[in-house]
């Protein structure tokens, strides 16, 4: 059995803002340890359950966060920047399932830490369909057939992906009090139940189905601003809705929506406010 896993950062354990995630930060070398023992209790107890092949893609930021002379031996590791894919990269139609690791709440939702891949970005849009980067990606998985089994990170991802995927399974690691205040389990205690978690989401695989993405989807971004919606729309075959700050792109496929909506945040991301 083949399982992969996309780790993000905001939802491990114990992490409340911006100082645990920033790798220019004080707080970055402790929250990388402790990313990478939740991911390693995972790993293992997934081992456990009889997989054997187990693929990490490094989904936060740089996508370099992950200490890879600390990672479980038997675990191969996407890491660095520029993928096709970004936080999906490496997953495929051979894969038995995924778990999203560290995950957190949309961009405007209560939650710690929540945005959807920028700071830029309002809401992201499949059709009509708000959604964020589990949502977003849990239907690149569906596109290849492979069911999301697990989502672990604050209380209010685990509400995310209960209504998203029927019967997922999810791990609270901690509570949200504000966007950048947590109640949490301690790492022991969190890594105790990510392994309890996913021997459940093992044995139930069979009950989750994969979400399947609509057929040639328009992807619709709301920016925050105006300017930003002007530098995504220098992507050909975009174009701004009047009177908005949506862009909008018609896709063949959602492979094709994903990395769109890559290339349309980058391009934001370089607007000024002077």
């Amino acid at each position: 059995m083949k399982l992969y896993l996309s780790v993000d950062m905001e939802g491990i354990t114990g992490l409340p803002d911006y100082t645990f995630v920033y790798s220019s930060e004080h707080n970055y070398d402790r929250a990388r340890r402790i990313m990478t023992n939740e991911v390693n209790a995972v790993v293992e107890a997934a081992f456990q359950q009889g997989c054997t092949e187990i693929l990490i893609n490094d989904s936060h930021s740089k996508m370099n966060n992950l200490l890879i002379d600390e990672l479980h031996p038997d675990a191969l590791l996407i890491s660095g920047d520029v993928k096709p894919l970004s936080m999906v990269q490496g997953l495929d139609h051979t894969y038995d399932g995924a778990m999203f690791i560290g995950y957190h709440a949309r961009a405007g939702k209560f939650g710690v830490m929540s945005h959807s891949m920028v700071h830029a970005v309002r809401n992201f849009y499949i059709n009509d369909e708000p959604l964020g980067e589990m949502g977003f990606n849990a239907y690149v998985a569906g596109h290849y057939g492979v069911p999301l089994l697990l989502v672990s990170g604050d209380d209010q991802a685990a509400k995310e992906a209960e209504n998203l995927v029927p019967h997922v399974t999810t791990a609270i690691v901690k509570e949200t009090i504000s966007r950048s205040s947590v109640k949490s389990l301690t790492p022991k205690k969190a890594e105790a139940l990510l392994q309890t978690k996913v021997m459940q989401a093992l044995k139930s695989k069979n009950e989750v189905k994969p979400i399947i993405p609509p057929k040639a989807p328009t992807l619709r971004i709301e920016f925050n601003n105006y300017g930003q919606a002007e530098w995504a729309n220098l992507m050909p075959g975009t174009k701004i809705e009047p009177g908005t700050t949506i862009v909008s792109f018609e896709a063949k496929d959602i492979l094709e929506a994903y990395r769109a909506m890559l290339v349309m945040t980058e391009l934001a991301m370089d607007t000024k406010f002077s």
